[in-house]
């Protein structure tokens, strides 16, 4: 079993950054790949940044691209996600989410993942 908590989140003006953490605990961290979701106002679940459990393979939708970096420290057993250039449609609640690493690679397919966290809102004001 894999517990996930997320911080960091909160009210940003657009044009602002902010970083998002999530810490894991519960099994080895370096065995699963992450990745970033996130709750938009119309209650859709969209995919924001993937990592591959070595770190080496990350992967974005084209509306993060250039503006999310998704980092982890398997060391810490933490994942990060910074966010650049918010804009208000990066306003949602987001989550970090777990699954199982069969291979180094990065996926945005939300049934992947089996483990979420209860997540942290972002909210981008104009």
């Amino acid at each position: 079993q894999v517990k996930l908590v997320e911080s960091g989140g909160g009210l940003v003006q657009a044009g602002g950054s902010l970083r998002l953490s999530c810490s894991s605990s519960g099994e080895t961290f370096s065995n699963y790949k992450m990745a970033w979701f996130r709750q938009n106002p119309a209650n859709e679940r969209e995919f924001v940044a993937a990592i591959s459990w070595s770190g080496r393979a990350t992967f974005y939708p084209d509306s993060v691209k250039g503006r999310f970096t998704i980092s982890r420290d398997n060391a810490k057993s933490a994942l990060y996600l910074q966010m650049n250039d918010l804009k208000s449609e990066d306003t949602g609640l987001y989550y970090c989410a777990a699954g199982p690493a069969f291979d180094d690679r990065a996926t945005g397919t939300r049934h992947h993942y089996d483990y979420w966290g209860q997540g942290t809102q972002v909210t981008i004001s104009l």
